[in-house]
């Protein structure tokens, strides 16, 4: 059942993988970004139709001067920053808490020893933090839509594999390994994309 329960979290991966394809990129994201006025008015006329979005514009350039003239911080000073405390903690304890969102039970189904669990666990840890930091530098470079529609690509691929190892585990004894190791591809995936 596991595999099958893995399998299904796929499906919505893959309609937004279909789907996104078609939506156009953020207006913002052109104009500020690209510094492409024109395709930043094709994306608005196609989210919100004909019209004079003149005002939308004008909004999207009052935050791009905004943005050139706020210091971009570095880790230390976003730590010592009192402004930003609560920001941070509440930052850690999302990634906190993604320790509990229950992949590690994959471990279980895998038939992994118990002391191994552990240290699996850890890997998806390090994973998480990993896409973070990938997914902060990638995302300026290549704009969200791709990083999503890589991700989501990338996750339903991962997921594809995963059904097919944990079902066949119990005839290939080096199984159990590749199905963590495709896990974590999982999880560093879905930190970029998702």
């Amino acid at each position: 059942l596991w595999p099958w329960l893995l399998a299904s979290s796929g499906l919505s991966a893959l309609v937004q993988l279909i789907t996104l394809p078609f939506f156009p990129d953020s207006p913002s994201y052109l104009l500020i970004q690209k510094g492409n006025e024109e395709a930043c008015r094709k994306a608005i006329r196609k989210l919100w139709g004909e019209g004079d979005h003149q005002a939308e514009i004008d909004d999207i350039m009052k935050e791009k001067a905004a943005m050139t003239s706020t210091k971009s911080l570095r880790v230390l000073e976003v730590i010592k920053e009192r402004s930003l405390r609560w920001q941070l903690y509440i930052l850690m304890t999302v990634m906190t808490t993604l320790q509990l969102c229950g992949i590690n039970a994959v471990f279980h189904t895998a038939k992994f020893e118990e002391y191994l669990i552990p240290y699996m666990s850890l890997g998806v840890g390090l994973c998480e933090c990993l896409s973070s930091i990938l997914c902060s530098t990638l995302i300026d470079r290549f704009g969200r839509k791709v990083l999503l529609w890589g991700g989501y690509t990338l996750m339903c691929s991962v997921l594809a594999l995963l059904t097919m190892t944990l079902s066949l585990q119990h005839q290939f004894f080096w199984m159990h390994y590749f199905s963590v190791i495709l896990i974590f591809l999982f999880v560093v995936f879905y930190g970029i994309g998702p």
